[in-house]
Parts: structure tokens; C-alpha cells; sequence
């Protein structure tokens, strides 16, 4: 029945004819997740503020985010529902690539979900185990990853950027670097959520780099021309890119400085593992490091300063980690922050298209 939405129109309505193509199901993809999230915002901001569904601020943190306590959270589920229904009216439903990068992206979704509905019962900035919650990650990475592996012609070689006879293929341990890389991604964006607008921003700008991707990889004279791995059925998942982007502009809206409304876990993890499954997909998995570089330098921030502090027993290599804290104790303005690290994103983005030429 799933079949039988848009896409399948063109075989029987002359009309319909355009749905053929990808790039216009990309288009009309993401407007259809930018609107539902931008006339349902206001809707979904106003039940979870009558949910009280608020945003607990950790005790360590900037003193001015105390100010933050309160604003609605989970806006993440408004963004996955935006996400679904533009992927199931738009996408080819045969297609088994959309419903890998679903499963990732709900069943991440529902890891955070659970992970902000605890926060809210015990009202503080702490919802599941630390180890429970990775746990659940590896679990469901995994899986992911096997799917993918097993998927028809797909291949377990990795694409080294700029060097295009450099591709070893890692047999049954792919499956194993596809769960890290979607783990990895989905933590690090989740590490970058800190301000408002800091993590959809560059996300928007990461998702709408692998829609280029997808699109390449899933044509074979492009990816021939281009001299890159040709993966029959991906060109599909630039379509879902389109939603990630839309949904991501939508909630972008409400989210901007001032937030009405925080992503959560919920969002911010599903984003992530959405973002690290299109990666793997597309054959440019390592790319991701430099398109998403700006999340790379977050969690990177963090893992040093930890190291740090341990090794040389209470010393700090910056103020706070995450580094958008270290710039907002520095007494940045918290917009100046998010935009220049939003220019970073650009510019990282930028350079991770020209690989596609430099080979």
C-alpha cells in the first residue's frame, strides 16, 4: 500500500511525468519537510509548554544559559515527523536504501527520546545510563551496518578522499567501521547542540553536501566522469537528504537565537546517525570528517580537555568544553559564535565538493 504514494504516478498519469526525476523529488521533498515543520512549530511549541516538556540547563555550564531553563525540548520528534512523511510521499518506496536510513534515523530517535523523556522525570540534565544508552547505539549501529553491507552490489571498500586507487576493501569488518562511523556522527552532533541554531545549522549545510553525494554516486556516468564509486539505488537517498535539509530549515525557524524550542537528544542523535548512514551509503564515509569538521572539532574539544584534565590532574587546555563554551566564558556574543561557526561549516562543505575533481 506504502507504494502506491507519489512517486509511482508517472507510470500511469502523463502529468505526473516530472516524478520521475530525482532532482525534482529532492526539491518538493524538502519543501514539504521545511513546511510541516514551520506550521506545525508553533503547535508543537505550545503543547510541549503545556506538557511542561523544559530544557534542564547542567548545573557547570555558562551561567547565562540558566536564562535557557524552561524552553521547550524535544523538538526533535517535530523534525522526525517532518522527516517521515516527506520520505514516504516522495522517495521510491521499493527503494531499500530509504528504509535503512529510516530505521537509523527513528531508531536513534527513539534512543534520545527515551533519553530527554527520563530527563524530564527526574527533572534534571541527566536521563539514561551513560552505558545503557551506547550500548543501545552499538546495537542498533550494527545492525544498520550489516543491512547496508548485505544490500545487493553494494561494496565494502572505503573511498580514501583525493586519492581515487586508494579504496582497501575491509570484507565482514565493514560492518564494524559503518556502526563507528554512524555512532561517532550521532554523538558528535549531539555534542554540538549547545546553542541555539550551533548544530542544525552545519547540519543543513552537511545534509544538503550529500545530497550532491547521493545524487553522484547513484548515476553511473556522473560517478563514471568523476571517477568515484557507483552505488546502484543511492541515488534515492538524495531525496532523503532533500527531507533532512528541509526539516532542518523548518525547525531552524524556531530555533534560531532566541530558541522557542530545543531539538533534545531525540533530534539531535537521529540527525546524527541520519547524517553517518547517508555517509556510509554514498561510499564517501571518511569525506564526513571534512564535511562534517566543524562536529569533528566539537568532539575533539571535548576528548582533549578530558584527556587533559586527567593527565596532568585538574589542568585545562580551554575554559569549558565543548569549544563553544570556551568562546562564550571568553565573553563572545552567543549569535557571533553560532554564525562563525557556521561560516567554518560553509567553508569545510566547500572544500569537501571539490574532492569530487580532486582525485
Amino acid at each position: 500500500m506504502l507504494y502506491h504514494l507519489l512517486y509511482p504516478l508517472h507510470t500511469t498519469i502523463s502529468i505526473f511525468n516530472v516524478f520521475r526525476y530525482i532532482t525534482f523529488r529532492t526539491i518538493y521533498a524538502s519543501l514539504t519537510a521545511f513546511l510541516i515543520c514551520f506550521f506545525m512549530g508553533p503547535w508543537v511549541i505550545r503543547k510541549l509548554s503545556q506538557l511542561q516538556v523544559g530544557q534542564y540547563i547542567r548545573e557547570d555550564g555558562p551561567e547565562t544559559h540558566h536564562t535557557k531553563a524552561g524552553t521547550p525540548t524535544m523538538g526533535g520528534t517535530l523534525i522526525i515527523f517532518s522527516i517521515i512523511v516527506s520520505t514516504l510521499l516522495w522517495t521510491n518506496l521499493t527503494n531499500h536504501y530509504v528504509w535503512i536510513v529510516l530505521l537509523a534515523t527513528v531508531g536513534y530517535g527513539g534512543i534520545g527520546f527515551v533519553d530527554d523523556y527520563l530527563m524530564q522525570i527526574k527533572k534534571q540534565n541527566k536521563g539514561l545510563n551513560v552505558r545503557n544508552k551506547f550500548l543501545l547505539q552499538i546495537i542498533l549501529a550494527l545492525v544498520t551496518g550489516m543491512l547496508i553491507y548485505m544490500s545487493p552490489d553494494f561494496s565494502a571498500r572505503v573511498t580514501i578522499p583525493f586519492l581515487k586507487k586508494v579504496s582497501p576493501n575491509l570484507g565482514y569488518g565493514y560492518i564494524f567501521f559503518a556502526a563507528f562511523v554512524i555512532i561517532a556522527t550521532s554523538n558528535a552532533v549531539n555534542l554540538t547542540d549547545g546553542l541555539d541554531g550551533l548544530a542544525i545549522g552545519p547540519f543543513i549545510i552537511a545534509a544538503t553536501t550529500y545530497m550532491v553525494f547521493a545524487y553522484v554516486a547513484g548515476h553511473i556516468k556522473i560517478a563514471d566522469y568523476l571517477q568515484i564509486n557507483y552505488v546502484v539505488g543511492s541515488g534515492e537517498i538524495a531525496v532523503f537528504c532533500g527531507t533532512l535539509a528541509g526539516a532542518g530549515l523548518g525547525f531552524l525557524w524556531f530555533n534560531t537565537y532566541p530558541a522557542q524550542i530545543f531539538m533534545g537528544d531525540v533530534g539531535s542523535l537521529s540527525l546524527g546517525a541520519a547524517l553517518g548512514t547517508v555517509a556510509v551509503i554514498t561510499k564517501q564515509e571518511i569525506l564526513l570528517a571534512l564535511v562534517g569538521g566543524l562536529f569533528v572539532i566539537e568532539t575533539l574539544s571535548v576528548i582533549f580537555q578530558v584527556g587533559f584534565f586527567k593527565v596532568t590532574n585538574g589542568r585545562r587546555i580551554f575554559r569549558m568544553a565543548p569549544l563553544h563554551h570556551h568562546f562564550e566564558l571568553k565573553g563572545w556574543p552567543e549569535p557571533k559564535i553560532i554564525v562563525r561557526f557556521w561560516i567554518i561549516a560553509i567553508a569545510l562543505a566547500l572544500l569537501s565538493m571539490s574532492t569530487l575533481k580532486l582525485r
